[in-house]
């Protein structure tokens, strides 16, 4: 197949039967099998070459349906394919049959739509459900635990450290490390113009780290990815993970966070928002504000009052709480998000910027380090830029 014809095939393909005449026909049964599966989910009228098909509302159609795609696209495709079929056929409510919910292909997305299904899901169908959402979560925890674990307990350890310890308190080979260039060669030591230790009980000072998770039905990828952060971090003896859920009531899932599939189907997404009452909850969670950090996940539409969230926000980084506001964490790219809010965050020095789930556990350890939050976003941001 020469360049050309290559081209018009994946034209053709791209614009559907509509195109045919100015592109030719598909001759591989390969190619014809995905032209079906394609013509099935886009139908665009608004679009100059329309598409025609649609999966209806049969089960067993659909249950072909997922099996034509994941033999003729790779799995990345599979997903936004089976996310596009949900959105634009309105196929939620076949999600609840068990034997479709089997063939689909995992993913976060497909996480979010079961949960938002949750309260409606026949029995039948918790059991195919629940060991969809385990495997997604497995998968997470793979890609984010061993990461988060280095990237958190290095920055404790760090944040341990003091440049007047107590004798008994010297850590010795990093106090010579940092003063090798003051190494006396006729003596044949180091003479330490600084010493570096472990603080007195550093390491029996238990951080507190709360996740505040809005589950509006926009947030539904955050509240996947807040769960299995808030299982690793409450593996650490060092902190104190809690983790809570809000609409415009509040459930607390903390005692859950060994199993993050518990803490999942204890959420209900969709639903108002009141971020006040939930920042008023999350500060009854705090004792020690100096040792805290408060991240509160949301895109900051509030439906409760404006004003005193802001107040309390401001009053919660005056405690000496360090407060961050994530507008999302998930693969998706920006957000939508109330972007007056957000400004009035940045306003009162609470940094407020979206962050993909790979870059978490490095946010993380420069929040508990009290780093600069809001340099490490700009840079984060500027990085991503550049690579794409």
């Amino acid at each position: 197949m020469t360049t050309d014809d290559d081209h018009a095939r994946r034209w053709r393909l791209l614009l559907g039967a509509a195109a045919e005449p100015e592109l030719g026909g598909l001759r591989e049964a390969t190619d014809l099998g995905m032209d079906r599966a394609l013509a099935a989910v886009y139908n665009a009228p608004e679009a100059p070459a329309a598409r025609a098909g649609g999966l209806g509302g049969s089960a067993p159609r659909v249950a072909r349906w997922l099996g034509d795609i994941r033999t003729y696209f790779p799995a990345t495709v599979v997903e936004v394919m089976q996310r596009d079929a949900i959105d634009r056929l309105g196929l939620s409510e076949l999600l609840l049959e068990p034997e479709l919910l089997a063939a689909m292909q995992p993913d976060v997305h497909l996480v979010g739509t079961l949960l938002s299904l949750n309260r409606i899901m026949p029995e039948q169908t918790k059991a195919t459900a629940r060991s969809v959402v385990a495997q997604v979560v497995r998968e997470i925890e793979r890609r984010i635990a061993d990461h988060t674990v280095s990237a958190v307990s290095g920055a404790l350890r760090r944040s341990a450290r003091t440049t007047r310890p107590r004798p008994r308190d010297i850590d010795w080979d990093r106090t010579i490390r940092r003063n090798l260039s003051r190494y006396l060669p006729e003596r044949r030591t180091v003479v330490p113009e600084r010493l570096v230790g472990h603080g007195r009980g550093a390491s029996a000072v238990r951080r507190d780290v709360v996740l505040a998770v809005d589950q509006s039905g926009s947030m539904a990828a955050s509240v996947v990815y807040a769960a299995v952060y808030g299982a690793v971090l409450a593996s650490l003896r060092a902190l104190r993970t809690s983790l809570y859920v809000f609409d415009t009531e509040i459930v607390d899932l903390t005692e859950y966070l060994a199993d993050p599939v518990e803490v999942l189907f204890g959420t209900q997404l969709g639903g108002g928002t009141d971020i006040n009452r939930a920042l008023a909850y999350g500060r009854g969670l705090i004792d020690r504000p100096a040792d805290a950090l408060f991240i509160l996940i949301s895109d900051l539409y509030e439906g409760g009052v404006r004003e005193e969230m802001l107040r309390r926000l401001n009053a919660m980084r005056a405690d000496g709480i360090q407060v961050l506001a994530l507008l999302a964490l998930s693969d998706a790219g920006a957000p939508a998000h109330d972007h007056e809010n957000a400004a009035a965050l940045a306003a009162l020095g609470i940094p407020a910027f979206a962050c993909t789930p790979d870059a978490f556990p490095d946010l993380l350890a420069v929040a508990v380090n009290r780093g600069d939050l809001a340099a490490w976003a700009n840079s984060h941001t500027a990085s991503r830029n550049r690579l794409g």
